[in-house]
């Protein structure tokens, strides 16, 4: 096929050629130099659209959630295959507990559990919330108390200074418990410190038996000094400071003395009428004949 020359055109024919180039040629600088893209007017970063993001993420969560199986309590020591799976345990971690339950072993805490099956600790934190075990193993029965053999007295050299023990060695003694524990502590205070073992029949609602077993394993290695007063020189008054001694006794002790216009021995005393052996052992320690 042959072209023909623009000659043979006439020239309204020509004009009109050239003007649909000069309109093709328009078309392709427009088309080319103008972005006819159209910009979005949809705003993702509005605090709006980010709530509505938040609140779909949140519901994405929750259905996935849902889907997952429920967990109720249950006791790691018996899991079925089954339930290995929805726990997600892996095949390893599951043998490895049938094995070990196998040989008659228990689990008694998540510790045990993470020991046995090696899990992770992502999934033992996940799953041992809803471990459930027996009451015997999470609520034990206390041990009962169980006290020294103080039907032998120790010697000397073993036994515990009474101005040292402490509450957990006096409790030690069948009959003294935390209450007297306390109780001999504070007399002990009181006191600052004890002179002599007999002291200890002086706490208040102290059983004289329950004394004479803690006899056994305690003693006054490091007795308080005490400075004595003379009987035949004293008021009633000044025997009354004697701790556990009564206003009503320490005058009795005096008037005692008055009468044979003063003692020669402390040991007179025991002829007072109502006057214990454990008392006149207490009055030794701070009164002397002179």
């Amino acid at each position: 096929m042959k072209l023909k020359s623009h000659f043979l055109f006439n020239r309204t024919q020509r004009s009109g050629i050239l003007f649909l180039v000069l309109i093709i040629l328009g078309l392709f600088a427009v088309f080319y130099c103008i972005d006819f893209s159209e910009k979005s007017t949809f705003d993702t970063s509005s605090e709006e659209i980010a709530t509505l993001q938040k609140e779909l993420d949140s519901l994405r969560v929750a259905e996935t959630a849902a889907r997952k199986p429920k967990i109720y309590p249950f006791n790691p020591n018996f899991i079925s295959d089954y339930r290995a799976y929805t726990l997600g345990l892996s095949t390893e971690e599951h043998t490895r507990l049938k094995e070990f339950r196998g040989k008659d072993q228990w689990i008694n805490s998540a510790a045990d559990f993470k020991k046995v099956t090696h899990v992770s600790d992502s999934l033992l934190a996940e799953i041992s919330p809803y471990f459930k075990f027996p009451d015997w193993v999470t609520n034990p029965k206390p041990k009962k108390k169980s006290y020294t053999n103080y039907n032998a007295e120790k010697p000397y050299a073993q036994k515990i200074d009474l101005n040292t023990a402490t509450k957990e060695q006096l409790q030690q003694v069948s009959g003294i418990g935390e209450a007297y524990s306390d109780r001999i502590i504070k007399y002990r205070n009181t006191l600052d410190g004890f002179t002599s073992d007999v002291q200890l029949y002086n706490v208040y609602g102290l059983d004289a038996a329950v004394v004479k077993r803690a006899l056994l394993q305690f003693t006054v290695k490091t007795p308080n000094e005490i400075e004595k007063m003379n009987i035949n020189t004293t008021s009633a008054s000044d025997i009354a400071t004697i701790p556990s001694i009564s206003f009503e006794l320490a005058k009795k002790i005096w008037e005692f003395r008055k009468l044979r216009e003063g003692i020669e021995a402390i040991s007179e005393l025991q002829k007072i009428e109502g006057l214990s052996q454990s008392k006149f052992q207490l009055i030794q320690l701070y009164l002397y004949a002179e």
